[in-house]
């Protein structure tokens, strides 16, 4: 189908929108302006899918697809998809819990070895996210090990991340969330809730991590002060790790995640409680890290990508990040600097849970839905 991208008007309110929730907005925060209208052709490439999550692709043309429940399955070029591939670890199912991302290991050519993040079950029915790492043996995982456990684990069904990047240097970031009931651990230095935590590719610790060796920190810790993070993509020119993260009634943020800084939640944001009370301090508290780009009200984002320019020159360099609550697919143009000049709405009408660019340079998308596709999106022209 051809769809036009419904210009965005939200942002040119955003001032009046603060007021009128009483949030406040401070004199640092990004604001853009509407950019004109494209046009995109969307199709399906495989149905079937319950909760798809995440997607990866593999040398071969084919894709590993997460589904929530705790279902890795592969999904060919025509969109076929096999049976359950065996030996997953257990999944805590529940909620927002289940079987998260998948990404591959950069050598993955030579070892054929993947990563799982997911909702790991624990004692007493406590979880919490963990990243398991295995080598894909055809129908089934082989040497299975899990190399990242959040700490420490609680019972609940919220708020799990969770995203998986390697960065330039070859370390794993993991993204977690703060569980929601217990989001004032997101500014504890000695907990993994709410942060972005940097590892070896073997579960290890850089030495170069920002609180490496600090007493009372652990130091996987990269950045902290996130409440949960289901977007994250390399930025192509700096190499930046770019996040980002659900508000609670408003306030999504997108965040450029830099070593040892404070991204605020839950002492500053730019939403608001469920009920309507303001949390926090305000939208600014120094040292705490602004957002490059907020939504208000939210669009419950998930999944996120840069272009690369393949095939699609307009679109290098430009940031696509997926809308549940919106069902859209948001289109972010980012000059060199990082800067957001601009933003369109392209009108999904699925729950967009995931976005990739393939490797023939479309963007493919997941919709995190009962009845679960993945689609192909093209500029139109």
């Amino acid at each position: 189908m051809t769809t036009r991208v419904r210009k965005m008007t939200a942002r040119s309110l955003l001032p009046l929108l603060l007021v009128a929730a009483g949030t406040g907005a401070c004199q640092d925060a990004p604001h853009v302006q509407p950019s004109g209208e494209s046009k995109v052709t969307v199709t399906t490439v495989a149905k079937g899918l319950e909760q798809p999550w995440a997607l990866a692709f593999l040398p071969d043309g084919r894709m590993l697809v997460t589904e929530r429940p705790g279902r890795l399955r592969y999904v060919t070029q025509d969109g076929e998809l096999s049976e359950p591939v065996a030996g997953l670890p257990a999944v805590h199912a529940v909620g927002q819990g289940g079987l998260l991302d998948v990404v591959l290991d950069p050598a993955f050519g030579e070892n054929s070895t993947i990563y799982l993040s997911y909702a790991e079950p624990g004692e007493g029915g406590a979880n919490g996210t963990a990243v398991a790492r295995a080598r894909l043996d055809g129908a089934q995982l082989a040497d299975v090990k899990v190399i990242f456990r959040q700490q420490p684990k609680f019972k609940s069904n919220h708020h799990f991340g969770s995203r998986l990047v390697f960065g330039r240097d070859g370390n794993l970031f993991v993204t977690t969330g703060e569980r929601n009931s217990e989001r004032d651990l997101a500014q504890d230095l000695g907990t993994h809730i709410g942060k972005v935590v940097r590892i070896t590719p073997d579960g290890g610790v850089p030495a170069d991590n920002p609180f490496f060796g600090r007493e009372g920190a652990l130091p996987e810790i990269w950045s902290y002060g996130h409440r949960n993070i289901q977007g994250a993509a390399l930025h192509p020119g700096t190499g930046e790790l770019w996040t980002h993260e659900h508000g609670p009634r408003g306030g999504d943020e997108i965040n450029v995640a830099r070593a040892g800084r404070n991204y605020g939640w839950p002492v500053i944001t730019f939403g608001r409680e469920y009920s309507g009370p303001s949390i926090g301090e305000g939208t600014a508290k120094e040292g705490m890290e602004q957002p490059v780009h907020y939504w208000v009200p939210s669009i419950a984002p998930s999944g996120m990508a840069f272009h690369d320019g393949r095939g699609h020159p307009a679109w290098e360099g430009q940031l696509f990040v997926g809308a549940l609550a919106a069902t859209q697919l948001v289109r972010l143009e980012v000059d060199p600097a990082g800067k957001v000049l601009a933003e369109e709405r392209i009108a999904i009408g699925k729950r967009v849970r995931d976005v990739r660019e393939g490797p023939d340079g479309a963007l493919y998308l997941v919709t995190g839905e009962d009845a679960g596709e993945i689609l192909r999106v093209v500029p139109a022209d």
